[in-house]
């Protein structure tokens, strides 16, 4: 059974563009199905916006078997004009830092809580 995504309101800092493209950059032979559960979004609109980010030059897939393995070009560039010169590169790196010390976070929070647990 497929899962709704929560609803969500209001404004966010990151596109659903960027947060596909995150996911992807995380793991490039990901299914469309967990992209849209890790991004909470439906597999439709994960769907288009894989389309749109390749129709713009900022992905590319291959097809092996079954599954797809994606690949994002090297030196593409964000496409907002107050961004001019920066790269999807850059915004990823600092995307995938956040991940990581967003883990390290939660990892650590986990084992304080089952030392809390065991008395140590």
């Amino acid at each position: 059974m497929v899962e709704v995504p929560e609803p969500h309101t209001g404004w966010t800092f990151l596109t659903s563009h960027a947060r596909v493209l995150a996911a992807i950059a995380q793991d490039p032979t990901t299914r469309i199905r967990d992209i849209a559960a890790r991004c909470r979004l439906t597999e439709r609109a994960v769907q288009k916006i894989i389309s749109d980010l390749e129709t713009d030059g900022y992905l590319t897939h291959t097809r092996e078997g079954r599954s797809n393995t994606y690949r994002i070009p090297q030196g593409t560039l964000l496409r907002h004009p107050a961004e001019q010169g920066l790269s999807v590169a850059e915004l990823l790196k600092m995307l995938a830092n956040h991940d990581d010390r967003r883990h390290d976070y939660v990892d650590g929070a986990a084992r304080a809580l089952q030392e809390e647990d065991t008395g140590r």
